[in-house]
């Protein structure tokens, strides 16, 4: 059976394939400055703006993406106005976020539409989201390109991102911006509850491999690129849900990697020891 002979495959196909290699590169700059948590707290906050969305009528992909980009103002509030306290306020935001999901679900009418959005439903995409997605992913992969240089000075050392002249704050702004988009078009397709895992586990995968930033950033997109079109694949074949299967697709692939490291190891340590 060719699973390219039917058009909602081919769509979401594409867009597993762009996700999957924005998502990891934002990822790389999440993970290297401890901001996992942020991720989550942005996905939570998806989840309430989608539910506004269905509540008012309005494209739910349009409302996690109002709900993400003002959580992620109030998180860079917290960071630059209460930094001791950050957090604490991380934490608030999300959990104010999963309380108003929870209420506003209530008044959806169609728990099971809402329902699509907590793990993903890429197959069931219209033309619409994916020109959305497609529009927004190019957007963050070409900012991304332009601000790498900054993205990077700040993933490794604010202060001393500083003293080299990068926009701290600017880039901080850029970046929330970038990451809100992501979480909020991803929603739909990989689910909010996971989409953090996609922009975690193949940055974590690709840092037992790369040996260098540059080679971290293609890892990881190469990993998550990978891990959507297996995923979608044995969604297809094997009747599983999209989502779950590529975020699976991912932990699959660390595990192969760090075993695979791990052999690597002992068995050039058992070589070293055969020759001497």
């Amino acid at each position: 059976m060719d699973i390219l002979q039917y058009d909602f495959m081919r769509r979401a196909l594409l867009v597993g394939i762009l996700l999957g290699l924005v998502i990891p590169c934002l990822g790389v700059v999440v993970v290297l400055r401890h901001l996992a948590q942020t991720g989550d707290a942005l996905s939570h906050s998806s989840l309430a703006g989608i539910a506004i969305g269905l509540i008012l009528g309005l494209n739910p992909t349009l409302g996690a993406m109002v709900a993400c980009f003002l959580a992620a103002m109030a998180i860079e509030f917290f960071r630059h106005r209460l930094p001791e306290r950050a957090e604490t306020g991380v934490a608030v935001i999300m959990s104010a976020a999963v309380g108003l999901a929870g209420v506003a679900s209530g008044f959806t009418g169609g728990f099971a539409n809402f329902n699509n959005f907590l793990f993903g439903s890429i197959v069931a995409i219209g033309n619409f989201e994916l020109g959305l997605v497609v529009a927004v992913t190019l957007g963050i992969f070409l900012t991304f390109i332009l601000f790498y240089r900054e993205l990077f000075f700040v993933a490794l050392d604010e202060q001393a991102a500083r003293l080299a002249g990068v926009p701290v704050r600017v880039t901080n702004f850029i970046f929330t911006i970038l990451t809100a988009a992501s979480v909020a078009v991803a929603a739909r397709t990989v689910g909010a509850l996971l989409v953090s895992s996609l922009m975690v586990v193949p940055v974590f995968a690709a840092m037992q491999i790369a040996r260098s930033y540059f080679q971290t950033v293609l890892a990881s997109a190469g990993i998550g690129v990978f891990s959507s079109l297996v995923g979608l694949f044995g969604s297809f074949y094997f009747g599983l849900k999209p989502g779950g299967s590529i975020v699976l697709s991912g932990i699959a692939c660390l595990i192969l990697i760090v075993v695979g490291r791990r052999f690597s190891k002992v068995a050039s340590r058992f070589t070293r020891k055969r020759l001497s």
